[in-house]
């Protein structure tokens, strides 16, 4: 079931995750199987696993959002301070 809140001018969500995430999980999902079946290679199921989990979406966010804007915030832009004595 396709859920589109506020008369379609949100993304488009299935279940708990959007469908941009469904479509990485599903191809990333087939890797890491083709991986762990002909190689004995599990990192990747790992990988898939964690980015299932952080792209989860609770109210209209999601963890993987905190953690960009969190690092864009920290160590990516240029924070400008300016110290007056008055």
């Amino acid at each position: 079931m396709y859920i589109y809140p506020d008369h379609l001018k949100s993304k488009a969500t299935l279940w708990l995750w959007q469908l941009r995430d469904i479509g990485i999980l599903g191809i990333c999902g087939l890797v890491s199987i083709l991986a762990a079946t002909q190689a004995g290679f599990m990192f990747p199921c790992v990988l898939t696993g964690v980015y299932g989990f952080l792209t989860i979406r609770s109210h209209d966010t999601s963890i993987l959002d905190f953690i960009r804007y969190a690092c864009a915030y920290f160590f990516m832009r240029q924070q400008f301070f300016e110290w007056r004595y008055e």
